[in-house]
C-alpha cells in the first residue's frame, strides 16, 4: 500500500493519487459544474419554480406520495424549506395535497399530470447533456463510473453525518 500525501497544495495539479484532498477538490467543481449546468438546462417548467423544488418532484414520482415531514427527513432539508418549495410546487399545479389515510389530520403531497411531464421534459433535457458530456467515453468507462457514483453515494449516506441522527456513525 503506498502511502498517500495528508496534503498537497494545489490538489487539482499534478498526478491523481487518489488522496482525500484530490477528491474533495474534485467533488467541489463537480458540484458547481452541476449547479450552473442545471441553472441553464432546467428550464422546462414555471418561472419562479427554485431548481431545488425538483428533488421534491423526483421523490414524489419515484416513491409516491410522501408527508412533507418526511421529504424534509429523505432530503436533508429544513422542513420550511420543503413546506415553502412544496407550496410553490402546489401553485404551479406540479404536485397536489391529498388527505392522508392513514391520519386525517395530515396531508400527503403527491405530483400531478402536469408535475409529471415537467419533470419528464427536464429529465430529458438533462440525459441529452450527459450523452454529450460522456459521449467519447467507452461502455466500460460508464460503467466503472456508475458503479464507483454508486459506491461512493451508499457510503456517504452510511458514513458520518448522515448515517445517524447524532451525526457521528461509523461507517459501514
Amino acid at each position: 500500500m503506498t502511502e498517500r500525501p495528508q496534503h498537497a497544495p494545489f490538489p487539482c495539479r499534478g498526478t491523481p493519487d487518489g488522496s482525500a484532498d484530490q477528491l474533495a477538490t474534485q467533488l467541489i467543481r463537480l458540484v458547481r459544474l452541476v449547479s450552473r449546468v442545471k441553472s441553464r438546462i432546467t428550464k422546462v417548467g414555471p418561472e419562479g419554480l427554485e431548481s431545488a423544488a425538483y428533488a421534491i418532484l423526483f421523490h414524489l414520482i419515484h416513491k409516491g406520495p410522501q408527508r412533507a415531514s418526511h421529504l424534509a427527513d429523505i432530503l436533508h432539508s429544513d422542513i420550511s424549506t420543503i413546506s415553502r418549495q412544496s407550496s410553490t410546487l402546489v401553485d404551479h399545479g406540479l404536485v397536489e395535497r391529498q388527505a392522508d389515510p392513514e391520519d386525517g389530520r395530515a396531508s400527503l403531497l403527491a405530483v400531478t399530470q402536469e408535475g409529471l411531464r415537467i419533470f419528464e421534459a427536464n429529465r430529458r433535457a438533462r440525459n441529452e447533456w450527459l450523452e454529450q458530456v460522456l459521449s467519447a467515453w467507452t461502455d466500460a468507462d460508464r460503467i466503472a463510473l456508475n458503479s464507483l457514483l454508486s459506491q461512493l453515494n451508499n457510503h456517504i449516506e452510511t458514513c458520518g453525518p448522515l448515517a445517524d441522527r447524532t451525526g457521528k456513525g461509523e461507517c459501514t
